[in-house]
């Protein structure tokens, strides 16, 4: 079975929405959505996302402006740019990322939702406002 993640190329504008089942690294410019569900999504150091971006783990080394919502993991390397909010179970930002939005960093993303109206403060998530260049 091959497991090499589908490439979008340097070269490569998108725009609209992009979904599958399966890793994908995109290393060009896309604009409208990417939905990739259950899989990995990797932005590369080229690339150029004006996109609301849906993974498990969303890895960014280049330009995003959007929203980005993993059920796993975000991670953001040094040289990125990100501009929009994170929603993920964890987050990691390396020296030299750029990061200008909020953070949400819950225990599941469908949690929030069926917390009762009277349950404690303590219990709801906290989202942060960050901009911060590392």
């Amino acid at each position: 079975m091959d497991t090499t993640p589908a490439r979008l190329g340097k070269s490569i504008v998108v725009r609209g929405e992009v979904k599958g089942a399966e890793d994908l690294t995109i290393d060009g410019r896309v604009e409208g959505t990417v939905q990739l569900g259950d899989n990995r999504l990797t932005i590369g150091p080229n690339a150029n996302v004006a996109a609301d971006l849906v993974a498990r783990d969303v890895l960014v080394m280049g330009q995003v402006q959007g929203n980005i919502l993993a059920t796993g993991r975000v991670e953001l390397r040094a040289g990125c740019m990100v501009e929009g909010d994170v929603r993920a179970l964890r987050l990691a930002i390396e020296d030299n990322a750029g990061f200008h939005g909020k953070v949400d960093l819950t225990q599941g993303t469908g949690k929030a939702a069926a917390t009762p109206a009277g349950a404690a403060a303590e219990s709801a998530p906290v989202p942060t406002q960050a901009s911060l260049k590392i």
